[in-house]
């Protein structure tokens, strides 16, 4: 098999050589040509049809961003986005993915060999995901087409051009629905209005986590982000919401600071307790996927929706601001011992596990670890799955999306056996990567396997 023609875009000619030595370190890969900036790629990528694009961010003349919409719109092809760590250089990359680049990985430290040997290793693994991921495409594409009738046999006259058959968007292909298990349910209503802004940003919780939970470590909770200090006036819409400054002061549990808020004149919204969450795992694709069902969830949304998205330290901040913006939930990066609340969505941070644990009055919060990694990952969406697993009296809803390999699919079939009370996945016709969503079918625990547009709009009708 001839090896794949890949085209190296880097301002630097340094850091094109570099990674041009990290993708020929793979036989299966060969740096056809390299540019300077995305001007010149546009040219290249047009003169030689290459199968896959490095692309830098951040670049005179041309940035990446520029080039990327130029190119997936004259050409698409899988982009893969090399990312400074700046602020800038991550919103950036948030973009990128949203206008479709296939991946990014973080610029290599060129004064750390080791960073670069690990850079070159994520790089080579994107790269035969991107190429893998195509090569299903195609052969979806070609299982579309009706086959030619030989000449014998067509009948007389003249025949109708043949193309791809065009389902309708009513009758998507997907799989059967597996039948629905018994789940708890309570039968009191739940409040469809969002809950006080009071809870956002609460201390650490007290070790009150479901037996699941591994025991906490001193030294790593000390490693925690920090947590915004507690305003009783908050009460603002997201427009008028401002960063709250740090609290110096020793951290207490989340169950004593919701009392706190609750005796604050908010008890009896506090008593009445949480009723359903969702929870939400995806990868490479993913923010292209959270955008699109994110925007579609109602402001008054009964139900808190927690978040893994694989990604690094300081992107899911990124991320977060990003989505805000476009959907009627208020959307973040979770924070330590914050409080769930309905009408919020909550993205793990890069490099920490995200559980659910118990709080005061019926309420449950954010609990970050620095365990090890999970998957190969962290946060890791069975990690997430898992904490939820105990809560039989919640009303739970589990979704996987687009993404690499199989995390979160084992829990999900854990979360299924127990009765949960709905499982949905991310069809393989609008996946960037049929990885994550295609173990969990085969585990046979998806009740609604759906493509991304669907999602949404079934899991509200599901939740309500």
């Amino acid at each position: 098999m001839k090896p794949y023609r890949v085209l190296v875009v880097d301002d630097s000619a340094f850091m094109r050589k570099i990674i041009s030595d990290l993708i020929e370190n793979d036989a299966n890969f060969q740096v056809a040509a390299t540019a300077s900036n995305g001007r010149e790629a546009i040219e290249k990528v047009n003169e030689l049809s290459p199968d896959l694009v490095t692309m830098d961010v951040e670049m005179p003349e041309m940035n990446g961003l520029e080039a990327l919409k130029i190119i997936m719109a004259q050409r698409p092809l899988p982009v893969i986005m090399l990312s400074g760590i700046n602020e800038e250089g991550m919103k950036e990359t948030i973009l990128a993915l949203e206008w479709g680049a296939f991946d990014f990985i973080r610029k290599p430290s060129i004064s750390n060999s080791q960073d670069i040997i690990a850079v070159g290793v994520s790089l080579r693994e994107q790269m035969k995901e991107a190429m893998l991921a195509r090569q299903q495409r195609e052969a979806r594409a070609s299982a579309y087409k009706v086959p030619e009738l030989p000449a014998a046999e067509a009948a007389p006259g003249p025949q109708p051009e043949r193309g791809p058959v065009k389902r309708s968007p009513e009758s998507p292909k997907k799989a059967p629905e597996l039948p629905r298990k018994p789940a708890d349910r309570l039968k009191a209503k739940p409040e469809l209005s969002p809950a006080s802004e009071k809870d956002k940003g609460k201390s650490p919780p007290g070790r009150t986590a479901p037996d699941s939970a591994l025991p906490p470590d001193a030294a790593k909770r000390s490693a925690l982000p920090p947590k915004p200090a507690s305003d009783p006036s908050r009460n603002r819409s997201k427009e008028e919401a401002k960063p709250a400054q740090p609290d110096s002061r020793p951290a207490a549990s989340a169950a004593a600071n919701y009392e706190s808020s609750a005796a604050g004149g908010d008890r009896k919204s506090a008593n009445k307790g949480l009723r359903k969450l969702v929870a939400v795992g995806c990868s490479t694709g993913g923010p292209r996927a959270l955008k699109a069902f994110l925007e579609n969830i109602p402001a008054d949304f009964p139900a808190p929706i927690v978040i893994v998205q694989h990604m690094p330290p300081n992107f899911t901040k990124s991320l977060a601001q990003r989505l805000n913006t476009f959907s009627p939930l208020e959307v973040a990066e979770a924070e330590q011992g914050m409080i769930l609340r309905q009408g919020a969505a909550y993205i793990a941070p890069g490099g920490y596990h995200m559980r659910v644990v118990p709080a005061a009055g019926g309420q449950y919060a954010i609990d970050l670890t620095l365990e090890e990694a999970r998957n190969g990952h962290r946060p890791s969406v069975d990690t997430l799955f898992e904490s939820i697993l105990p809560y039989t009296s919640l009303e739970r809803h589990a979704v996987i999306m687009t993404g690499m390999g199989s995390d979160g699919a084992r829990m999900m079939k854990s979360l299924y056996d127990s009765g949960v009370t709905s499982t949905f996945a991310e069809s393989e016709e609008t996946c960037v990567v049929y990885g994550m969503p295609r173990s969990a079918v085969e585990l046979q625990c998806v009740r609604h396997v759906l493509p991304l547009q669907e999602i949404a709009p079934r899991l509200v009708q599901a939740v309500k």
